[in-house]
């Protein structure tokens, strides 16, 4: 088909609905045609009228009709469109799904230019320039909620600003119920409103700026963390290879040691054990014939052989030693004791490490607690260590009990112990957030921290719980109370506890002492940087006094 010459209108192939060239066109009973596609989408939209109607001449149908394909205009349709011939440019102005549409088009809804107090396309406008009846109206940026800017007693746009009651109003609003009030235009207030947003918006950069900061600072100390989590993890397995291979070594040795020294004693009593059998072979013999000389009948002949029979042979006098013990079982012995050293080692090795690990105060510090069952999240069952025990402390109570006893116990020598001081400390080291409670009885109690290398021998301060710069003590007795530390007293006058919370916060540097009752007192609060791990310690200094570790769990 040739175009020369053509005149056809192209409205009469176009959708009304897209006003682009038919695809895939149907026509309805009226005889409009719309793309298949176009008619159905809206169609879809009248479903829940129950009715449906065509866009075009309105005319209403009670069931939706079934339509089916045009194939002449279908077919005129593709050679227009291959002669290069295309419908009018589709027209911008229809309203799209994130447009505002005119609230007077029928059909295919334009986009909406002003609004009134309903949304109008160009077309519609016009009314509004060019009849006086509308000069009232301000049109506005097109909106999808405009109810929400008309007033709902006057049905007037809200122009303005009632300051006295916070809220938009219209100018009829402000000659009636909002007269004598602070009134803006809605732009003035818009305006200081807007300075306002834009400080607010300034502050909110700002600490979207600080928070940025603060997540590069947290992602460095999580890759931190890992290396520093990595190396530990290389490290401490090198460092037990090194420690299972020493046990291997040390296994072997003492195998070899005993089986040495079996074979040499195995080999010494074996050959003890020849010589008395090759004795008691020549005593047989000997006593056989000395048994037939016992039998021989002629006189004579027995005097003459006696004397050569019945003299023995000079015995080799082996004076045995027999022990009847285990022979080995002292290396046994000893092998329990480094056994057991070793478990002691591993087990404050083991509480160290855990102690250690699960403190990791990498962000915010944490508040001290204000309640005795704040204080609980952290409690510790804290054990006496009877290697520290002075020798007049009597232990009990599962070695959490320690009592000033004028007899002096049966300890072993150790180095750990305090020799002079009536002191003790725990099993147990002390790092992260710890909490435990100390019952105190009698007329004189020290409840204290130290670093395990604190000084024992002697009675000089350096071994004195408070009385150095290794440890910090609470001192309490009938007159008063006192903190005690690097020799430096400071006294304290109140009511004397009888059970005494300390809390530590090791990273954060922070040692409190509490009064216990019912509800928790402070005593008294330090705040100083702890460089190792802490020890809890107590002294009972007078006879018959104690002092017990609670059980908190």
């Amino acid at each position: 088909m040739s175009h020369k010459g053509f005149r056809l209108d192209l409205k009469t192939f176009s959708c009304s609905l897209c006003l682009d060239l038919l695809r895939d066109p149907v026509t309805t009973a009226c005889g409009h045609s719309y793309c298949m596609n176009c008619i159905h989408s809206f169609w879809d939209e009248e479903d829940e009228k129950k009715t449906h109607s065509c866009p075009q001449c309105g005319q209403t149908f009670t069931t939706r009709p079934v339509l089916l394909r045009s194939t002449v205009l279908a077919v005129l349709a593709e050679e227009l469109k291959k002669i290069g011939l295309k419908a009018a440019p589709a027209d911008h102005s229809n309203a799209a799904p994130e447009d505002v549409a005119c609230d007077f088009c029928t059909g295919r809804k334009l986009r909406a230019i002003e609004s009134c107090l309903v949304s109008y396309c160009e077309k519609h406008c016009k009314p509004h320039y060019e009849s006086s009846a509308f000069e009232k109206h301000k049109f506005v940026e097109p909106f999808r909620k405009l109810q929400q800017n008309i007033c709902p007693r006057h049905d007037e746009v809200m122009t303005m600003f009632c300051r006295t009651d916070q809220q938009c109003i219209c100018y009829l609003c402000s000659n009636e119920e909002h007269k004598g009030h602070d009134t803006v235009s809605a732009a003035v207030e818009r305006t200081e409103r807007q300075r306002e947003l834009e400080g607010s918006r300034h502050n909110v950069q700002q600490r979207i700026q600080d928070r940025e900061e603060d997540v590069k600072l947290l992602q460095q100390e999580v890759e931190a963390i890992n290396r520093s989590a990595d190396e530990a993890v290389e490290d401490s397995e090198r460092i037990f290879a090194e420690l299972i291979r020493l046990m291997e070594k040390r296994r072997s040795d003492v195998k070899r040691q005993v089986r040495s020294q079996q074979e040499t004693e195995v080999s010494r009593v074996k050959e003890l054990q020849e010589k008395l059998e090759q004795e008691i072979t020549e005593l047989k013999r000997k006593d056989a014939e000395l048994k037939k000389l016992s039998h021989t009948e002629d006189h004579n002949q027995f005097l003459h052989n006696y004397p050569s029979l019945s003299a023995l042979s000079e015995s080799a006098h082996l004076y045995l030693n027999i022990r009847h013990l285990k022979y080995f079982e002292d290396v046994t012995a000893a092998v329990s004791e480094v056994r057991d050293k070793l478990q002691d080692v591993l087990r404050e090795m083991r509480t160290n490490i855990s102690l250690t690990v699960t403190e990791v105060d990498v962000l915010l510090p944490q508040p001290e607690p204000k309640t005795r069952a704040g204080f609980l999240k952290y409690a510790r069952e804290l054990t006496l260590d009877p290697n520290t025990a002075y020798t007049h402390l009597l232990l009990s109570e599962g070695d959490r009990k320690a009592t000033f006893m004028s007899q002096k116990q049966s300890y072993s020598d150790h180095p750990d112990r305090f020799t002079v001081w009536e002191q003790v400390l725990s099993r147990e080291s002390l790092t992260g957030r710890c909490y435990w409670e100390v019952e105190r009885r009698g007329g004189g109690v020290g409840v204290a921290v130290a670093y395990k290398n604190i000084s024992r021998a002697g009675s000089s301060n350096e071994c004195g719980f408070g009385h150095n710069d290794k440890s910090w003590a609470m001192y309490f007795d009938q007159k008063c109370f006192q903190f005690c530390y690097d020799d430096i007293t400071t006294s304290f006058s109140g009511p004397q506890p009888s059970r005494v919370g300390v809390y530590l916060d090791h990273g954060a540097g922070i040692l409190s002492f509490y009064s216990v009752s019912e509800t928790v007192t402070l005593l008294h609060r330090v705040h100083t940087t702890f460089t190792q791990p802490l020890h809890a310690g107590l002294n009972p200094y007078f006879i018959g006094d104690t002092a017990e570790f609670c059980k908190l769990t």
